[in-house]
């Protein structure tokens, strides 16, 4: 095995999301020498060209709530929860209501959720809320469709299955290394027919949370020993990106959708992207940043599976996202080619649209949009509303 050089690399690593995340490039840990300085370069760049992207922004249609003609025309409503829906402890004043609202229309409502939990665990917080399951015609959570594909079983959603993950299962190649959040981690990937095994014997690593870290004889504890958990993370990150071992993200979420703007398993895979390609530049390999990004499969939005779930071949102009997060909501919506509802008073923007004014937010984010899941596209969302209210 090939030795990375440690020059590339900081001896310890540490979150470092920005305070403006949602409209910033999200850097998850610090990088080495190297690699900071290539990123400046490429900052600078972004940087440059904010004028003309915000020369070329269009005006987006506020709305004053859910019940304006330009959203009811749509038959099938995709919400995002945390954000929209409720706060992680409650539902926003007026969500249950317009929920009710929609159902009697006859409109169909469908959950997409980044959470890296199963379905039922969103049945139970929906419930705990004061939420009618039954109002729902599906309920899609990221955790869920992930464990299906772990067991190769993404058709039975009507999605495709990831290459890579499809051919370790093939090869009966089926030890899992942690990222987790130390609830049910171990039980989450072994129902799924894997085992736990530490990254040097490893053909996988599942992110699905930033916690702990499991590898079935040990689990570190980033609360009981931040320490202890930053040098096995370096550690683990070090020998996964010299033996590109592919990684699954069962959350695309990068930050908390709160205040507290805390790092989600998103920015591990981001992170580990970084890993892969610093880890085989010359001299001791190559591996492009889009090489790098096909050894990390994220599951939830923006990406396609859970869209295909959703909307099962139905007309996705028909459809409508409703979210509050750029990066992933709206992002997502404008790819499958749904109408795009931006949440902005409840959500992870609140603050920066207070601060600066939701246009900016989103040329700003569209100036930086190469670190974002939109890869460089420029993205907008059709129509902005306070809050998820009738």
């Amino acid at each position: 095995m090939r030795s990375v050089s440690t020059h590339l690399l900081s001896p310890l690593f540490y979150w470092c999301i920005l305070s403006s995340a949602p409209t910033k490039p999200a850097h998850s840990f610090s990088l080495g020498r190297r690699a900071q300085n290539r990123h400046s370069a490429i900052q600078k760049m972004s940087s440059s060209s904010t004028t003309n992207n915000e020369a070329d922004s269009q005006t987006i249609t506020k709305l004053h709530g859910i019940s304006a003609p330009e959203i009811l025309k749509h038959d099938t409503f995709l919400l995002d929860m945390w954000g929209v829906m409720h706060n992680g402890h409650e539902p926003y004043e007026g969500v249950l209501e317009t929920v009710r609202e929609l159902k009697r229309m006859g409109k169909k409502m469908i959950i997409l959720s980044n959470s890296s939990k199963r379905r039922d665990d969103s049945e139970k917080m929906l419930t705990k809320l004061g939420f009618n399951l039954e109002d729902f015609e599906n309920i899609i959570t990221s955790g869920d469709v992930s464990h299906v594909l772990l067991q190769n079983d993404a058709p039975s959603l009507g999605c495709s299955n990831s290459e890579r993950l499809n051919n370790l299962i093939q090869n009966n190649q089926r030890k899992v290394f942690v990222f987790g959040s130390g609830d049910n981690d171990e039980s989450y990937c072994t129902s799924a027919g894997w085992t736990l095994a530490p990254i040097e014997e490893a053909d996988l690593i599942v992110a699905r949370g930033t916690f702990t870290i499991n590898d079935g004889t040990i689990m570190v504890s980033k609360t009981d020993n931040e320490d202890e958990y930053w040098k096995v993370m370096e550690r683990s990150m070090l020998i996964a990106a010299q033996r590109k071992v592919p990684m699954l993200v069962t959350n695309p979420d990068k930050v908390r959708p709160d205040a507290s703007r805390n790092p989600m398993p998103g920015s591990i895979g981001d992170t580990y992207e970084r890993f892969l390609w610093t880890s085989h530049c010359p001299p001791m390999g190559e591996m492009s940043e889009e090489g790098a990004r096909t050894y990390v499969k994220r599951i939830g939005k923006p990406f396609q599976e859970v869209y295909d779930i959703a909307l099962n071949g139905s007309d996705s102009s028909k459809a409508i996202m409703i979210g509050d997060a750029l990066e992933t909501d709206v992002t997502g919506g404008n790819a499958v080619g749904c109408s795009t509802l931006w949440v902005i008073k409840d959500g992870i923007h609140n603050v920066d649209v207070e601060e600066k004014g939701m246009q900016s937010v989103v040329d700003g984010f569209n100036a930086n949009s190469e670190f974002t899941y939109a890869y460089g596209k420029k993205i907008a969302p059709d129509y902005t509303v306070d809050n998820f209210r009738w």
